[in-house]
């Protein structure tokens, strides 16, 4: 009984450790990114400024940068991407699940090697512009997240074998339902947990993602996510910085421009909405993950 007490003990002191390693870099960034910019240069980052300052927030929202268009265009393509791609990964990982499906190793094996291997920058590029004419339109920052990762449809997979009983289907083909109905009226309400994993990682996919709009929009900057207007705005940033000496009255240019904090408030924008919609699907991610990893 000592031992138990003794080992709760142990085991809360090493996940509070952990969280506070996750919290503390969090809550640094917060602190910085409403830091004077000056201190910052002069002290260091803190978590107790001296001098609070909104001066970064206000030349993020402030100076030209449609902030509030590109986070309209991140949310519609984290909605519509991550409906699709949880549409085309649950039923893909529904029919690899299925043992008496014709092609059901092959597909799997093709779905694992997916994993390991790709085509490359270059073949994907030439696919997406020569082949299927994306660039420069909101297509191309929503079909490339769309070929679903192996790694999701694995994890589904694993979830419909190990959490879904083979006794609760054939009750329902009993009771006349197809296969439709069965995983409409079935299978789908029972896997909430695992639905919600994928679709937390389809949408932190396509909310972190600023590659295919770095590569793909190179003309249509109104397409911008809010993850590629960051970007842009701070490679401005390091160009003022680094050409200072060649722009006239570049010092004082630059000294109205909050470098260290401005980097602080980007990861913020970037990073708030994440930290808003996690709570509300955590309890869904870790059962998700927990039997989603069950069995293969």
């Amino acid at each position: 009984m000592r031992s138990d007490k003794k080992f709760q003990i142990f085991s809360h002191a090493v996940l509070i450790l952990f969280s506070l390693l996750a919290l503390l870099p969090m809550i640094l960034i917060l602190t910085s990114s409403l830091t004077d910019n000056n201190e910052i240069i002069a002290n260091g980052y803190t978590y107790f400024p001296k001098k609070w300052s909104l001066y970064a927030y206000e030349y993020i929202f402030k100076t030209g940068n449609s902030v509030i268009h590109a986070y309209g265009i991140s949310v519609v393509l984290t909605i519509v991407g991550t409906a699709l791609a949880l549409t085309i990964t649950t039923l893909l990982a529904y029919a690899i699940s299925k043992k008496g499906m014709p092609g059901r190793g092959v597909i799997t094996f093709l779905v694992v090697f997916s994993m390991l291997f790709n085509g490359g920058l270059v073949p994907t590029y030439i696919i997406y512009t020569n082949v299927l004419g994306i660039k420069n339109s909101f297509l191309s920052l929503l079909i490339p997240g769309l070929l679903m990762n192996g790694f999701n449809v694995m994890l589904m997979k694993s979830y419909f074998v190990s959490s879904i009983p083979e006794e609760i289907l054939d009750a329902a083909y009993i009771d006349g339902a197809g296969e439709v109905r069965t995983f409409l009226s079935v299978v789908t309400p029972l896997s909430k947990p695992i639905l919600a994993t994928v679709a937390l990682f389809a949408g932190i996919g396509y909310w972190n993602d600023w590659m295919n709009g770095y590569i793909y929009i190179t003309k249509r900057t109104d397409l911008y996510s809010v993850q590629n207007l960051l970007n842009r705005m701070m490679q401005n940033i390091q160009f003022l910085s680094q050409s200072s000496s060649n722009i006239q009255n570049a010092n004082v240019g630059l000294s109205a421009i909050p470098m260290a904090s401005v980097r602080m408030a980007m990861a913020m924008v970037g990073l708030l909405p994440i930290l808003v919609v996690y709570p509300f699907v955590q309890k869904y991610f870790v059962k998700g993950i927990t039997l989603g990893g069950v069995k293969g």
